[in-house]
């Protein structure tokens, strides 16, 4: 088993019920242990568009980072995601920021997500699910990673939740 932290942002829509869908689908493939909060965030890259809501989560799963990354891409599909842009709004982005313990690399994915370090909308919400998880190639642990960031960006805190229901996964 893999532990895995993905990150879930939208921002066209119904935000909220997109975060939702795309927990319930991600929790039929794998189990998703822990949901952080709800935070509302500025765009990154391209600012001339909504703000995003956005969420990391801790999975288990059995999936190899390219399966896991096949199988995101169906989840993101399904739920109305446009692939026009790599940074154009979208209705659910689903990223995988890193295996616990491990990178990986090829043409098509980089894990430890290569913007981690970089992005305060990702550091915040997994710092407050897995403060002392380390980056397995900076060595350092989200806390720390997001206490140095220099992003500046606007990152809050909603009052906004996601719960978790545990059904029997697929294959």
């Amino acid at each position: 088993m893999f532990r895995v932290y993905l990150g879930l942002g939208s921002n066209i829509g119904d935000r909220l019920n997109f975060l939702s869908k795309a927990l319930k689908e991600l929790n039929k493939i794998t189990f998703v242990k822990l949901v952080s909060s709800i935070y509302e965030t500025e765009p990154w890259g391209v600012i001339n568009q909504e703000r995003f809501y956005n969420t990391v989560i801790e999975i288990e799963t059995e999936f190899y980072p390219l399966d896991l990354f096949n199988k995101i891409q169906k989840i993101e599909t399904k739920l109305g995601r446009k692939k026009l842009s790599h940074m154009d709004p979208r209705t659910i982005d689903i990223d995988i920021l890193f295996y616990h313990g491990w990178s990986f690399e090829n043409n098509t994915l980089t894990i430890p997500h290569p913007e981690l370090e970089r992005r305060r909308f990702v550091l915040e919400p997994i710092s407050e699910i897995a403060p002392l998880a380390v980056h397995p190639i900076i060595g350092k642990t989200m806390i720390s990673l997001l206490r140095h960031c220099r992003d500046k960006s606007l990152v809050m805190r909603t009052t906004h939740s996601l719960t978790i229901n545990h059904t029997k996964r697929e294959g």
